[in-house]
């Protein structure tokens, strides 16, 4: 056999190789996709339970997660006007509730814009103009409200779940479920004693301002959450976001109408 003819079947045997090999994967992908979408379904619905303080991971199995996700009504705000969205409007924008991602329109123009500089406090660059937020009601009144936040923190945006009362002043709980920070230092945001000093917190003075801050060091009284030690950075960032998404250029109009829908 001439090395001419060598170097082509092992060319070919290469290239059938390469040819089954991306069969293999994509046939992989394909399938495994419905189990990819349904578990990414249930993080984001433990990660709102969570924020809502009605899922705790060491005692709640994932056979309680559809059936308290169940009591939430999934919502549109539109944050330029403050609006709560109905179904025509929906229609009109062309959201489809069951499909609609808003971390994947961030970029479409017709659901995000840029965030001016001197307003983006987050450090988000843009941001979807209807996001999409989650209301358990009880006894016909809003009890709970789940509010999407997002922030850059010290190596990346932070991405999580902010729930607030049916008073729209008070806070039920916080829940991160996407970073990039420092292990043992700013990734403590997910610790859950941490994470335990956000309920009951106030968040608009009496001035109406948001008055919720996460400061350096103990916080105190009604506004104040405890730093994280060594991570000022992250600190900083949960802080900016908590400003930024429930002031005037975030929810802060459409909580204002909260309780029309009361």
């Amino acid at each position: 056999m001439s090395s001419r003819e060598s170097t082509r079947k092992t060319l070919l045997v290469a290239f059938c190789l390469c040819v089954a090999c991306s069969i293999v994967v994509s046939s992989t992908a394909v399938i495994l996709k419905p189990y990819q979408d349904e578990n990414r379904l249930l993080d984001r619905n433990k990660n709102i339970l969570t924020a809502a303080g009605m899922f705790d991971a060491d005692v709640d199995g994932n056979d309680v997660v559809a059936e308290r996700f169940a009591e939430f009504t999934t919502r549109v705000i539109d944050l330029e006007t403050g609006e709560w969205l109905d179904d025509a409007a929906l229609q009109e924008l062309e959201i489809d509730l069951s499909t609609y991602d808003q971390r994947a329109v961030i970029n479409d123009p017709r659901y995000s814009e840029p965030v001016p500089a001197d307003e983006d406090t987050a450090n988000i660059k843009r941001r979807v103009n209807y996001p999409l937020v989650y209301v358990r009601e009880e006894n016909g009144t809003i009890d709970t409200i789940v509010l999407p936040v997002n922030g850059y923190g010290l190596w990346g945006i932070m991405y999580g779940f902010l729930a607030l009362e049916g008073d729209a002043n008070t806070v039920r709980g916080l829940a991160f479920y996407e970073l990039k920070e420092t292990p043992g230092l700013g990734a403590e945001v997910r610790n859950p004693r941490w994470m335990a000093l956000w309920p009951g917190k106030r968040v608009y003075n009496d001035n109406g301002e948001v008055g919720l801050r996460v400061v350096k060091g103990p916080g105190s009284g009604d506004f104040q959450v405890d730093g994280l030690s060594g991570a000022t950075l992250t600190t900083r960032g949960v802080d900016n976001l908590i400003q930024y998404w429930l002031g005037d250029t975030g929810y802060g109009p459409a909580l204002d109408q909260l309780q029309e829908l009361n």
